[in-house]
């Protein structure tokens, strides 16, 4: 435990944070919580060093100041051509993604070195804390914390097997479990994902939620949104004015529940035919995705724009939404249906087994915004749908609802008070 025990409570923090995912590289959820928190904790005086992956060209500065967190990103080398003489066969088996893994190994332990030879033991730097998001950072964290002796906080934000639909590396999850193992507490992002991680094993004692959030009134607020702009994102997905407009953004990946959603089409046209859906995102499943769209003629009714779109523009395209779609099989948290319900939209979602989409919509009521449906069901992500879409005085009061959660559950505020909370009971 630290020596500085007591120094820093209600004072100022010296953060050692480790992320994959860091801006202005982000891919999804994590870099997003990465970004936010950050800037909440140097909000609140606290000072952050983080720890996160280069370009594997190297163009990004491997040292940085951004928006007052210090940022160190070192440059992977290629280990992946030596790693099949040593590793594991399950391991071997990964193919072109054994560079993947080398990426991460580097990452970590050149991260950690960085820490603890140059900061601390060169600079003669002090830290008080270490913060680990997943099992991608997980490892630099352990390191650190045997060299320095500090506490090292667990960020869990999904699972190996949870994100594989049962399977997923046996590797990964041995990452996992270590760092279930040496890590003085963990934080995970939902009630259900709690659930699931006593269910593999980790120290119920240590498992702290702590809900994600979103920012509703600088970045998802319908009022910073001119009429001309939706107008514009409309025309530019090709929606008339009297079409309605069905919207998924995030990686096309089996977990997501994509093709559930296409495949609900046919039933949501045939009792709602001026609605279209538009889909953004990139990922392994879309040409799959579009074979599907041709085998069901629906070439007009779906538009896909296979890029990873700004957030300035995800937030266009929501507000110029009538209602958003995210039928995950799997999401410990998702953020992105916070941002559609800040924004006044009435959300479907899936409900099934670890979803922290269930802790955040009210399905029924006087409050209700939105609807928990079974991902793997066309018909059940049809029905909801219509609904909302026969019903704009419904759909309305359903989005006033959505922001009127947001605003009382799940801004950023919460979160960086919660954890800096957590992270004082082991300084």
């Amino acid at each position: 435990m630290s020596a500085y025990y007591g120094e820093y409570r209600g004072q100022n923090m010296k953060i050692a944070f480790f992320v994959w995912e860091f801006p202005p590289k982000i891919v999804g959820g994590l870099g997003t919580y990465a970004l936010e928190i950050t800037q909440q904790f140097i909000k609140r005086g606290h000072e952050v060093t983080v720890f996160t992956l280069n370009d594997p060209s190297g163009k990004l500065l491997t040292r940085d100041i951004w928006r007052g967190v210090e940022v160190y990103r070192p440059t992977p080398i290629d280990f992946s051509g030596l790693f099949p003489t040593f590793v594991d066969t399950e391991l071997r088996e990964w193919g072109l993604g054994l560079r993947f893994f080398s990426d991460v190994i580097t990452y970590n332990v050149f991260s950690a070195a960085k820490l603890c030879n140059h900061l601390v033991k060169k600079e003669r730097r002090e830290f008080d804390i270490l913060s680990a998001h997943d099992w991608l950072s997980v490892l630099g964290g352990i390191s650190s914390k045997r060299h320095l002796d500090l506490p090292l906080i667990f960020h869990v934000h999904s699972t190996e097997r949870g994100r594989a639909l049962g399977g997923g590396s046996c590797t990964v999850e041995n990452f996992e479990a270590k760092g279930a193992e040496v890590s003085d507490g963990i934080i995970t992002v939902s009630k259900v994902m709690r659930e699931e991680l006593i269910s593999v094993g980790f120290p119920v004692h240590k498992i702290n939620v702590i809900w994600n959030g979103v920012d509703p009134e600088n970045k998802y607020n319908p009022k910073n949104i001119p009429e001309e702009s939706i107008l514009t994102i409309r025309e530019r997905y090709g929606i008339q004015d009297d079409e309605f407009m069905i919207f998924y953004v995030g990686r096309l990946i089996a977990v997501k529940g994509v093709d559930c959603l296409i495949r609900a089409m046919p039933q949501v046209l045939a009792d709602v035919p001026n609605a279209k859906l538009v889909i953004v995102g990139m990922g392994n499943l879309y040409q799959y995705l579009e074979d599907t769209v041709s085998q069901l003629n629906l070439q007009d009714k779906v538009i896909f724009r296979n890029e990873f779109i700004s957030e300035e523009e995800r937030i266009l395209s929501i507000a110029a939404s009538d209602v958003c779609v995210f039928p995950s099989h799997y999401e410990p948290f998702g953020i992105v249906s916070l941002e559609a319900m800040a924004m006044k939209k009435p959300v479907v979602v899936g409900a099934m087994g670890t979803s922290g989409f269930k802790e955040q919509v009210i399905e029924a009521g006087t409050d209700q915004c939105g609807y928990l449906i079974d991902p793997n069901d066309p018909n059940d992500i049809a029905n909801a749908v219509t609904t909302i879409l026969q019903d704009p005085d419904r759909a309305k009061k359903m989005g006033e609802n959505a922001r009127k959660r947001v605003l009382a559950e799940f801004t950023w505020d919460h979160v960086a008070e919660n954890t800096i909370s957590v992270y004082e009971r082991f300084l």
